[in-house]
């Protein structure tokens, strides 16, 4: 009997461990950098790697399972690994540059990357943002890596051989390699890129190793020099070779810089010095915790946790520093677009496309003074450049469409930034805006037709046409948005006025959706809203008709009410996911992803319908907005390798969530507003930069109370559909009464609605 009810009293004991709410007091060891890593070119699950880095830091280092120039540099189903890699990729689509990479080897030299790679199992793998370890068993080695924001630290341990070996790939595409014994060293650099950089460019690295090297030899392709110190070539390499005893530990630091040898050696200095490895560890993870630890979650779900840290993980990756540190202590940077150093900030690894919607909204929020960095990378960009990048890798990329600088400088803005020279980021916005780039993604393609006509047209041969035109018509207002804050000319305002609403111009009544439309005025016949790409950008007319941001009622009136409009919203999930892929010729990776995922016609995998769900809020029916932000949340988003529905894309698919896990979202950048959803968790806490903080409540939260029965701010009740920026950061209580049943009077008359042009004036 006595034992029975000890039995008892122990899963009593462990019941109520379980339930209890979990507190993040260390919201990094909630994160899988392996989040989305199970992904291949057909099919996305994230297309990310597992990055060892700081937040936004110039350098990330990865394992490296793909070969060289290969853009899904890991992937989770991949059985060898072939290196360990320095990138700065942000994407596979994207691909990297300024890479090389290291990898230890025993026995039997093997320096090229198919008769180097060794076999590798999860099982004896440790990823964290902080830390990775793999056991590579084709050698009986063990490889720890830690970095900081400019350079890496190594601790590789070995087992009792004769022959124990570290190669140094410096990859193709012209790299110079240099071994220097005396000092345990190897300098040299590589240029592999994948565009976007000056014929200058090149990323030298520093390797400096804590034990003398026996043996060393360079080699370049396939062929091995013994004994030659140094190299240049086509592609070239070094291997540094050791008798070590089991368990023997070598140390290898190492820097890199873009803009010379000497910086890289000032880098390794300044940023490790004579850190041990642990001490690197140590001071990365507290980093870490200092970055994620600005929002607290707390709940007894941990599935979620662990998701809700992971994404906010990504958030903190791009775009990443490109700048660095002088032997003055002066920031300075290589120029992506002139090829010079110069003074001042400048950042790289970002698409204005994916990230105006939430990411940048997202740094404004919590992470503001690092964004005030950013604008002014921006103005270096467009001082250097010539124009505003839309998509830098480092430099100018020609791909997306859109002028969607305009929202990330604007929405900085109006949300409170200062301290740098927004009046010539707002010159950067005009010239964009009123001119056709050095290529089809920088400024505006189509711009004479766009102004003239009040679209771009179908039939002119400008890819994507429709998807152009909304766009420009969308940044038109965070331009006026910016113009009246800056006190403009009102010829100018007005004009900006006039622009935002070309919007108007593509709804095609004999579809009710938005199409394309030809110079003369006239719709395309028969023109099929299920076709992907043509008049829109990786979706289709059910995706981009939303794309309203900034005048959701002007949208509803051309739908012909609201009841129209939520049915057609509606219609987005209950329609089956039937496409048209002629465009493109085969089905897209974006297509296939929102084929599988049994959610109609929505298709979360790619940004452009991302804020659809958040629309019933401005048509009194907020409800429906609770419960698909939390079906989206559940069904498409998990901890794990194929835990995204598509491309993560520099933060913005894992920014959505972490909105829409907080309960709100910035449906429209460069307004003050964010619109409310229901909060995931039972308890929120964001810390912001000013000191404040928003408390977030809902203790009720569970998977059958997902909806809003009464919201109160600071014990006040609180009736609107959407929430005030400068009221947020004044700090304060949200409290969510949640319930398993909607509340179908709550925010349903037009005072509770958020802001849309068409009801403001």
């Amino acid at each position: 009997m006595k034992i029975k009810s000890l039995i008892f009293l122990g899963l009593v004991q462990c019941s109520l461990f379980v339930n209890a709410q979990v507190k993040t007091l260390d919201p990094v060891e909630y994160v899988n950098p392996l989040m989305g890593t199970q992904s291949l070119p057909n099919l996305s699950n994230g297309n990310t790697y597992p990055a060892v880095c700081r937040p936004w830091g110039m350098n990330f280092w990865t394992p490296q399972t793909g070969k060289m120039g290969d853009g899904w540099a890991y992937t989770y189903t991949a059985e060898k690994i072939r290196g360990f890699k320095q990138t700065h990729q942000p994407s596979p689509w994207m691909n990297d540059y300024g890479q090389f990479s290291i990898m230890p080897v025993t026995g039997k030299l093997a320096f090229t990357e198919d008769e180097r790679a060794s076999w590798f199992s999860h099982k004896a793998e440790v990823s964290k943002p902080y830390y990775y370890s793999v056991y590579l068993a084709d050698y009986d080695v063990t490889t720890e890596i830690t970095t900081t924001e400019r350079a890496a630290h190594f601790q590789i341990t070995f087992p009792d051989n004769e022959n124990s070996s570290i190669v140094v790939d410096a990859f193709d595409k012209g790299s110079y390699i240099k071994i220097i014994p005396s000092e345990n060293k190897i300098v040299g650099y590589t240029t592999r890129n994948s565009g976007g950089v000056p014929e200058n460019f090149k990323n030298y690295f520093v390797l400096q190793f804590d034990k003398p090297f026996l043996t060393n030899a360079t080699w370049n392709e396939k062929k091995l020099e013994k004994g030659k110190l140094e190299f240049s070539g086509t592609h070239v390499g070094a291997v540094v070779g050791f008798k070590t005893k089991k368990g023997e530990k070598v140390n290898v630091k190492v820097a890199s810089s873009f803009i010379s040898l000497a910086q890289a050696e000032l880098n390794l200095k300044n940023e490790l010095g004579t850190a041990s490895f642990d001490e690197t560890v140590a001071e990365s993870k507290k980093e870490w915790n200092k970055i994620l630890g600005k929002i607290t979650v707390e709940d007894n779900n941990e599935d979620q946790l662990r998701t809700f840290y992971s994404c906010l993980y990504r958030t903190v990756c791009f775009p990443q520093k490109q700048y660095e540190i002088d032997a003055e202590g002066k920031t300075v940077h290589y120029s992506p677009y002139n090829g010079k150093v110069v003074p001042g900030y400048m950042f790289a690894g970002t698409g204005f496309w994916d990230t105006f919607r939430a990411l940048y909204p997202l740094l404004n929020l919590v992470y503001p003074s690092i964004n005030k960095e950013m604008q002014e990378g921006l103005l270096n960009d467009y001082k250097e450049g010539g124009f505003l990048p839309e998509w830098s890798s480092p430099g100018f990329r020609n791909v997306m469409v859109g002028n969607n600088s305009a929202s990330v400088v604007s929405d900085a803005y109006m949300k409170g930034l200062r301290g740098y020279d927004i009046n010539t980021l707002y010159e950067a916005l005009l010239h964009g805006a009123n001119n056709e780039g050095p290529m089809d993604a920088v400024g505006r393609k189509g711009v004479n037709y766009y102004n003239t006509l009040g679209y771009v047209p179908y039939d002119v041969k400008i890819n994507e046409n429709a998807a152009r035109t909304l766009e420009y018509a969308y940044d038109d207002f965070a331009i006026w948005k910016l113009a009246q804050a800056l006190n403009r000319p009102k010829k100018e305002i007005k004009l900006l006025e006039k622009r935002m609403m070309n919007y108007k111009n593509l709804y095609n009544p004999a579809i009710g959706l938005m199409s394309g439309r030809n110079k003369d005025g006239s719709f395309p016949a028969n023109f099929n809203p299920f076709k992907w790409g043509d008049a829109f950008t990786e979706g289709n007319s059910w995706h981009y008709s939303w794309s309203v941001f900034h005048d959701v009622q002007g949208l509803i009136d051309l739908m012909g009410g609201a009841k129209s409009f939520t049915a057609k919203l509606d219609a987005v999930f209950t329609t089956p996911p039937v496409f048209d892929d002629s465009y493109y010729g085969s089905v897209i990776h974006e297509i296939r992803e929102m084929q599988i995922m049994n959610m109609g016609q929505y298709a979360h995998g790619n940004q452009p319908i991302q804020h659809m769900i958040y629309l019933y809020n401005y048509a009194g029916e907020p409800w429906k907005t609770q419960y698909w932000s939390r079906e989206v949340m559940n069904r498409l988003y998990k901890p794990t390798p194929d835990g995204y529905c598509g491309d993560e894309d520099n933060g913005q698919t894992s920014a959505w969530y972490i909105f829409s896990a907080m309960g709100f979202y910035p449906v429209c950048p460069a307004t003050e507003e964010y619109v409310l959803g229901a909060p995931l968790f039972k308890k929120t806490t964001l810390q912001l930069e000013n000191g404040k903080q928003l408390i977030i409540e809902a203790p009720g939260n569970s998977a059958n109370n997902k909806y809003v029965n009464e919201l109160k701010w600071d014990n006040t009740t609180y009736t609107k559909n959407y929430i005030n920026h400068f009221d947020v950061l004044k700090g304060g209580e949200l409290n969510f009464e949640m319930s398993s049943s909607p509340n179908l009077q709550r925010g349903t008359t037009a005072g509770a609605y958020p802001y849309s042009y068409s009801t403001s004036k």
